[in-house]
C-alpha cells in the first residue's frame, strides 16, 4: 500500500528516539512535513539533523507535554512553519514501575510513591489529553484530521508493578473512544494503538532470560520493532483509514490470543 502524505503535516510527541523517531521517519518518507515535539533538545536536534541530511522534512520543537503553556506555544511555532497541522501523534509516555505495596518478612517495606504515580499520569494521559485539546482547533478549521493514541496491550489485562502505567493506558482508550464520537462529524479520525513487547531501549536493559519468556508469550515468537508500530500509526495517519474511528489497534505479535 502506498501512503501519500505530501498535503499533510503531522506532530509526533516524543519523536526524538525510539518508537517516535521511527514513526516521525515513516512519516515524513510518505511526504509529511514532520514536528519533533521532545524534552531533550541535544538527542531531537541531533535526530532532525539526521533526518533532513536524508532529505526529510523535519523540525524539532521542545515542549513538556505535561506544560500547557509550552504545548501552545509549540502549536504556535508549528503552524508558523508549516501553514497547518493535520495529523497528531500522541507517543510521548514515560514508565515509573513499583509494586502498590511491596513486602518483606511479612511486614510492608514499601511500594509506588505518589509522585511516581503522578508523573505517569501526568505524561501518559493528560498529555495526551492536552496535546489534543490544543491541536484540534486547528484541525477543525480544515474539516480534516487524524489523531492517533499510545495505549498498551496492558490496558486491558495489567501488568505486574504498572499500577500507574495500566491506568493511563486505560484512559488512553476511554478518552480515544470519547473523542471519536466528538470529532468524527468534523471529519477527524482519533485512533489508539496497543502495542506489545516491543524492541527500544528501554527493553535492551532486560535480562536475557527475561526477553525469552517475552518472546515465548507471542505467537509470532519475536519482538516487535519500533517500525512495526510506526507502519501502524503512518496507517491510521492517513487517507486510507478514513472510515476507521475509535479503534484500538494490537500491534503485539498476537500477544492478546496467546500461544
Amino acid at each position: 500500500m502506498q501512503i501519500d502524505l505530501t498535503q499533510r503535516s503531522a506532530v509526533v510527541t516524543g519523536g526524538a528516539n525510539g518508537i517516535g523517531l521511527a514513526t516521525v521517519r515513516r512519516l515524513a518518507a510518505s511526504g509529511a512535513r514532520v514536528a519533533i515535539w521532545d524534552r531533550v533538545a541535544a538527542v531531537g536536534t541531533a535526530a532532525v539533523q539526521s533526518l533532513t541530511d536524508s532529505g526529510l522534512d523535519v523540525i524539532f520543537i521542545e515542549v513538556d507535554v505535561t506544560d500547557t503553556a509550552a504545548v501552545h506555544a509549540a502549536v504556535a511555532e508549528t503552524t508558523a512553519r508549516f501553514g497547518r497541522l493535520d495529523i497528531l501523534i500522541n507517543n510521548a509516555g514515560i514508565v515509573r514501575d513499583a509494586q502498590l505495596v511491596k513486602l518483606r518478612d511479612g511486614e510492608v517495606s514499601g511500594g509506588m510513591s505518589d509522585a511516581d504515580f503522578d508523573a505517569v499520569i501526568a505524561v501518559n494521559l493528560k498529555g495526551v489529553y492536552t496535546c489534543t485539546q490544543a491541536v484540534v482547533p486547528h484541525m477543525l478549521a480544515n474539516r480534516w484530521g487524524r489523531i492517533v493514541n499510545a495505549s498498551s496491550v496492558v490496558a486491558a489485562n495489567g501488568n505486574f508493578g504498572q499500577t500507574n502505567y495500566v491506568a493511563a493506558k486505560a484512559g488512553v482508550i476511554g478518552m480515544t473512544q470519547v473523542w471519536a464520537r466528538e470529532l468524527g462529524r468534523r471529519g477527524i479520525t482519533v485512533n489508539a494503538i496497543a502495542p506489545g513487547f516491543i524492541a527500544t531501549d528501554m527493553t535492551a536493559a532486560i535480562p536475557p532470560a527475561v526477553l525469552a519468556s517475552m518472546k515465548a508469550a507471542t505467537p509470532l515468537a519475536r519482538l516487535g520493532t519500533p517500525e512495526d508500530v510506526a507502519n501502524a500509526y503512518c496507517f491510521l495517519a492517513s487517507e486510507q483509514a478514513g472510515f476507521i474511528n475509535g479503534a484500538v489497534l494490537g500491534v503485539d505479535g498476537g500477544l492478546v490470543i496467546g500461544t
